[in-house]
C-alpha cells in the first residue's frame, strides 16, 4: 500500500480507501461487510469513508458494528462522515450547514458509529443559504470540542474553499484540509483545472470518489444494460446518458485495449489512472464482496506501468473537456 499525507496535514491515508455509499446497508448483511472490511485492511487500507445520509444513518451503524466485531484498535484506522442532507424533517435539519444542525449532526453520527471521535468530518455539499463564516466557526468548534480531528468539504467550488481558508486564517480557526470531489476519466475538470491554485496556495488534499464513474468505466455496459446493474436498477439519468453515449463507449473499448496490453482489468486501469495524479491523497473505492476489494487493490501494481506514453494515449481517449453525457 502507498500512504499519502492528506493535504498539508500530518495525517497519512492509504492511497486507496474504502467507502460505504452504496454497499453499506443491511441488504448486504453484516457478515459480508465484515469480510469486505477485513480484506481492505489486509490490503493496507486505513481510511474508511461514510456519511450521515448513507442508508439514512444505517451505513454509520453497520460500519461501527463491523469495526467492533473486527476488534480494530482505534489508532489503526481513519474514519470519516459527512453532513448536509440531514435525517430529520424540518427547515433547520435538511440540506443545510447551519450551526444548529452541524452541532447536532456530529452527536448523532458518533452515537450511530459507536465512536467518541471521528477523524474527518465533511460538509457534504455547499449551502448557499448559510454563510461560509458560520460554517467555518461551527466546524472549528466541533474540532475544538474533541468530536472530530479534521474537517473538509465535498463538491464545493474553488472560490468557496478559498473563502473558508481565508476566514479560518484571519480568525485563528481550523481550516478545511481536504475536498472530496468526483474524479475519474469522465469527470476531470474540477480536480485538474478549477482547484489548481488551491494545491499551491493552501496544500489542499483530495479524497476523490466515483473513480469508476458508477461502474461505467468497468466496461460492464458496453453491450447494453444488465438487469441487475446499477444503471438497470436506477433512474439516474446521468448514468443512462453515459451508458448510451456512443463516443464514450468507443473510448472505453479503446481503453480496454490498453488494459489488455498492461495485463490488468479495465477497473484496475481506471483506478490506477486516478492514483497517478499526485494531487490525489486517496481514491475512495467501493465493493459488494471481498473478491472485488482484492481486485481493486490490484490497481496499486498498475500505477508504475502507466508511462508518460500510456498516459498520453489515455488522455487522448478522454479529453478533459469532453462531453460524454451527464
Amino acid at each position: 500500500m502507498i500512504y499519502r499525507r492528506l493535504g498539508n496535514s500530518g495525517l497519512k491515508v492509504s492511497a486507496l480507501s474504502f467507502g460505504s455509499w452504496v454497499t453499506f446497508d443491511h441488504e448486504y448483511g453484516l457478515e459480508n461487510i465484515i469480510k469486505n472490511l477485513d480484506a481492505a485492511r489486509e490490503g493496507g487500507i486505513n481510511f474508511f469513508d461514510c456519511a450521515e445520509i448513507y442508508a439514512n444513518g444505517g451505513a454509520e451503524r453497520i460500519l461501527g458494528e463491523a469495526i467492533r466485531e473486527l476488534g480494530w484498535s482505534r489508532g489503526s484506522y481513519i474514519i470519516s462522515t459527512k453532513f448536509y442532507f440531514g435525517l430529520e424533517e424540518g427547515v433547520n435539519s435538511r440540506r443545510t450547514l447551519n450551526r444548529k444542525y452541524l452541532l447536532s449532526a456530529i452527536d448523532g453520527s458518533l452515537e450511530r458509529l459507536g465512536h467518541d471521535v471521528v477523524d474527518i468530518v465533511f460538509c457534504h455539499r455547499p449551502d448557499p443559504e448559510t454563510s461560509i463564516e458560520e460554517v467555518v466557526v461551527a466546524m472549528s468548534d466541533i474540532i475544538s470540542s474533541g468530536k472530530a480531528l479534521y474537517w473538509g468539504v465535498s463538491e464545493w467550488s474553488a472560490k468557496s474553499i478559498r473563502r473558508a481558508y481565508e476566514i479560518a486564517k484571519r480568525n485563528n480557526l481550523r481550516a478545511p484540509i481536504t475536498e472530496q470531489p468526483e474524479y475519474n476519466l469522465i469527470h476531470r475538470t474540477k480536480v485538474e483545472r478549477e482547484f489548481r491554485d488551491l494545491y499551491k496556495d493552501f496544500g489542499l488534499g483530495l479524497t476523490t470518489w466515483s473513480p469508476l464513474a458508477e461502474g461505467v468505466l468497468t466496461g460492464k455496459y458496453l453491450n447494453g444494460i444488465p438487469e441487475n446493474s446499477r444503471a438497470g436498477r436506477s433512474d439516474n439519468s446521468r448514468i443512462k446518458a453515459q451508458v448510451e453515449n456512443e463516443t464514450l463507449r468507443a473510448s472505453i473499448r479503446s481503453l480496454q485495449t490498453v488494459s489488455v496490453q498492461l495485463g490488468c482489468s479495465l477497473a484496475q486501469l481506471a483506478l490506477a489512472w486516478c492514483l497517478k495524479n499526485p494531487r490525489v491523497s486517496t481514491v475512495i473505492t467501493g465493493a459488494s464482496h471481498a473478491a472485488q476489494v482484492r481486485e481493486n487493490l490490484g490497481a496499486l501494481e498498475v500505477v508504475d506501468r502507466l508511462t508518460d506514453e500510456i498516459v498520453e494515449r489515455i488522455d487522448a481517449l478522454f479529453p478533459r473537456d469532453a462531453e460524454f453525457g451527464g
